[in-house]
């Protein structure tokens, strides 16, 4: 592995640990469907199993395939992503970064997933009646991490833009 890569192998480790720890603490004192209220009115700890995907999209179908189909496509992502980062310049910080939190995250889903059949979820977030869909550390790894993604490709898209905009002009 290269020098440059281990501050990026030390996070995904230290987000993955404490992906998998908040899911064993929540487990071991949090009943299933228990909840603690934290910030009442905005903010639970909520003990739920998800089967399903991020966000507990697909999680109430009972196809078999779905079984399958979600672990699958979890180790082909994280290969995806692996690869990626792999093929990703040194220099491209921001970019390793958003790869290292997206890893971290699909690391700490996939344990579960294959591990348990389902992904441990509780941090449930709320106003009046609206729920947001329950969440762990991993899925926030995932989004932010795709978030970042996404702006940076943005950004880089568009200073290619302009880059060829001034040279087409000359």
């Amino acid at each position: 592995m290269k020098k440059e890569n281990r501050p990026y192998l030390f996070l995904v480790i230290i987000l993955f640990s404490l992906d998998q720890l908040s899911k064993y603490l929540i487990q071991k004192y949090i009943g299933l469907y228990g909840q603690v209220k934290v910030i009442p009115g905005f903010f639970n700890l909520t003990h739920f199993h998800n089967r399903g995907a991020i966000f507990g999209f697909f999680a109430h179908t009972h196809n078999p395939v779905a079984k399958i189909v979600l672990p699958v496509a979890s180790l082909l992502a994280l290969g995806f992503v692996i690869f990626y980062f792999i093929r990703t310049p040194t220099q491209e910080k921001t970019l390793k970064l958003a790869l290292s939190l997206i890893l971290a995250g699909a690391l700490g889903n996939l344990v579960d997933r294959l591990g348990r059949g389902y992904v441990v979820d509780f941090l449930d977030f709320y106003y009046q009646r609206f729920h947001w869909p329950n969440f762990n550390v991993a899925d926030s790894c995932i989004s932010v991490g795709a978030i970042i993604l996404f702006l940076t490709i943005l950004i880089k898209s568009k200073g290619k833009e302009k880059k060829e905009n001034v040279s087409g002009a000359s």
